[in-house]
């Protein structure tokens, strides 16, 4: 069986092709770009078209995209990480049989020297306004994401207004956020999935990390056929169903980097 990869959207977009599944139409996921840095798709999505024979087109563009999307009916179902911004997709009818899926948890990580003297401080609201006091550099993705949002929030409950010297809000996803945090040696916030799967690759280290209000939960959404009745609901469903399903579940829970487990499979028993 042979897969490729073929760009969609800012290069973030992989699609599996075997011959089995020339005959579905495709099923659109928009998604959050942790699942796609991570590889947790890659590894997920040739185990789904070999048991069902879908190919899944995957634009990864961050949760307020993704979300922006399905309200748009670009796509047939998204996954993200927003909680409020997903309640509010689906009670305005766009989506629909929201699903949780997984969880993992957001770390503050910076530079190994730790100008701000953050490092093992388990008060994420504490560690923001040392960043803040030692004029610290902090990255923002600023792009509107699940961990964007997460990160406002952040500095709403710490009482700060996001707009000291050393801020910098750069529109990227989580990949480059961490790599100029590196080059900047900055601090900034971020999903562990992708910090795992970066932590090589950049001069950085972890300083924040077990506060409650870092927990990070994914679900699955359903696009709203009534309001889209041309959009590929039937394999969508199909997705959905195996992804919170015991196969699915377990492939999640299986999923490691460096030895470490990315995601907590979480899906409820319907």
């Amino acid at each position: 069986m042979k897969y490729t990869i073929l760009p969609l959207i800012a290069a973030a977009s992989v699609s599996y092709n075997v011959n089995a599944s020339d005959e579905l139409p495709h099923i659109r996921l928009a998604t959050t770009t942790s699942t796609y840095h991570s590889g947790l798709l890659d590894y997920l999505l040739p185990e789904f078209q070999n048991d069902t024979g879908y190919q899944v087109d995957v634009i990864a563009a961050g949760t307020g995209k993704a979300l922006r999307m399905g309200q748009n009916g670009d796509v047939d179902l998204v996954m993200t990480h927003a909680p409020k911004a997903e309640a509010k997709f689906v009670e305005q009818g766009y989506g629909v049989q929201p699903r949780a899926l997984m969880y993992n948890d957001f770390v503050v990580v910076g530079p190994k020297n730790d100008p701000a003297n953050v490092t093992g401080e388990k008060d994420v609201a504490k560690a923001f306004k040392g960043i803040v006091e030692s004029k610290s550099v902090f990255v923002s993705r600023g792009d509107d994401s699940g961990t964007h949002k997460k990160e406002l929030n952040l500095w709403a409950q710490s009482k700060i207004e996001p707009n000291f010297g050393g801020y910098r809000s750069v529109g990227q996803g989580m990949g480059p956020t961490l790599n100029m945090a590196s080059e900047m040696q900055a601090y900034t916030l971020t999903d562990r999935g992708t910090w795992l799967a970066y932590q090589a690759k950049v001069n950085l280290a972890i300083s924040v990390q077990g506060d409650k209000r870092l927990f990070n939960p994914y679900q699955v959404i359903l696009i709203n056929p009534k309001r889209y009745p041309d959009i590929n609901y039937q394999g969508a469903k199909v997705f959905s169903d195996w992804l919170v399903n015991k196969k699915g579940q377990a492939l999640i829970d299986s999923f490691k980097l460096q030895g470490q487990q990315l995601f907590v499979a979480d899906a409820k028993s319907e």
